[in-house]
């Protein structure tokens, strides 16, 4: 194995921080919890992606997420194409607007209606805005580990104690803003009880992400979602399911189908857009209907309903529906997990493997792991090793211990086979 040559990126890491805060538009592009640089990437194509150095890896990112159909999609590439002839944007409505609405409210039968967007952070921030203006209440929910965007009222860490409301994670957000926000631990139905009896008539909506992918994988426990959807609707709470990364990734109708849960509204994201930028938020018809133009709950965005991003998003998702890509990616999902584990066994390493459908992480710690706390014993030094060494073998990982790893149709036995090879051989260079 030789070692890898990121000189090319090293230029251009440095031009881009004379330009760019600390050289990159998104945090943990920047490599800063695995050390290194980051590659900058040239070109994609089914499960590969190439760097300006030449450099050839198997992408487990697949851009956090939306392309379960590969780099660049023959059909979505080509109703890109098509769009992009016809204009790039308008700033009215099209066409393209309702089919894509029309496909979402059909997956989703808890979407009545459907407000197209330009991001997750946007579908989240406008679907809590909406919570409050349906229910009067200004309070918000949401759980230790969960990421939502990055509105302001969802920047915040748990307080000292189980009804004590969050502060401050970043400068900038005030703190009498984030003490709207109550965070509470994921997988934990007792505390969030406890909450919902003492305050429940004082808070707007539980806003939650049904399969969590941000703190890595963690699914959740029998009877958590249940318990969540009996107590909202006990005490007038609005039940928000932000499947920004599980909508149409756990299953066609995201996780709410695969955990038969209706919740109130619903944020999504990533796939929407068929690796375009776009989100959408939608619930019951009562509820949007309160959304501006039609109520008087504000919100609006230039270009959301882009058209090109909505032909994009609607080549992916008919290609999504019926067939076999989710059995395949089950299966690719399951063949991964377990040739890891068993790699991590052969090294002795402890490692903890969480998946849900073709959405991975492992963590290195015993575990189990089922919230923030058990997914913070995560030794992230030697994860830090381990993902220099799977990067030097062309294996491109989510550069932090708390990102997933994302597979695609496009993703073979061979890459899969390929991969759990490095793994073992990387794991036994990280413990070294």
């Amino acid at each position: 194995m030789t070692k890898l040559n990121l000189t090319k990126s090293a230029e251009a890491f440095s031009q881009a921080q004379q330009f760019i805060p600390g050289g990159v538009n998104s945090p943990v592009r920047a490599y800063r919890a695995v050390g290194g640089q980051p590659p900058f990437i040239k070109s994609g194509k089914g499960s590969r992606i190439t760097d300006i150095d030449g450099n050839e890896y198997i992408d487990y990112v697949c851009s956090w997420g939306p392309l379960i159909l590969g780099h660049c999609d023959e059909d979505v590439a080509a109703a890109i194409k098509d769009a992009l002839a016809a204009g790039t944007t308008f700033g009215a409505p099209t066409l393209a607007e309702i089919e894509l609405a029309r496909i979402v409210c059909e997956a989703y039968p808890s979407i009545e209606r459907v407000r197209m967007v330009s991001s997750g952070t946007e579908a989240t921030m406008s679907a809590i805005r909406l919570a409050r203006g349906f229910t009067g209440r200004d309070k918000v929910v949401k759980f230790e580990g969960c990421y939502h965007g990055h509105a302001d009222g969802l920047l915040v860490k748990a307080g000292s104690g189980a009804a004590t409301f969050g502060t401050p994670t970043s400068p900038g957000v005030p703190g009498d803003y984030a003490k709207l926000t109550l965070c509470l631990p994921y997988n934990d139905l007792d505390t969030i009880a406890g909450v919902c009896d003492e305050i429940g008539s004082e808070i707007a909506c539980v806003i939650v992400e049904p399969i969590a992918g941000n703190m890595g994988v963690v699914p959740p426990r029998p009877g958590f979602l249940e318990g969540l959807r009996e107590l909202t609707r006990r005490h007038g709470i609005v039940l928000i399911f932000d499947e920004v990364i599980s909508g149409f990734r756990a299953a066609f109708g995201g996780a709410q189908a695969l955990f038969g849960i209706t919740p109130d509204l619903t944020a999504l994201g990533k796939i929407i857009g068929g690796g375009l930028p776009a989100g959408a938020y939608g619930g019951r018809a009562e509820i949007m209907e309160r959304v501006s133009p039609g109520g008087p709950v504000y919100q609006a965005g230039t270009l959301s309903g882009n058209p090109v991003a909505m032909a994009a998003g609607i080549a992916a998702l008919k290609k999504l529906k019926g067939g076999t890509v989710y059995d395949d990616l089950e299966k690719k999902g399951a063949r991964l997990a377990a040739g890891l584990g068993d790699a991590a066994r052969r090294s002795g390493v402890p490692v903890t493997i969480n998946r849900a459908g073709s959405v991975l992480c492992a963590f290195f710690t015993p575990g189990p792991v089922t919230n923030y706390q058990t997914a913070c014993t995560s030794d992230t030094a030697l994860f830090g090793r381990f993902f220099a060494a799977m990067l030097e073998r062309g294996i491109y990982l989510a550069p932090s211990q708390f990102e997933a790893w994302f597979l695609s149709a496009a993703h073979t036995d061979g890459d899969i086979d390929a991969t759990i090879e490095a793994a073992s051989e990387a794991i036994t260079q990280a413990i070294k």
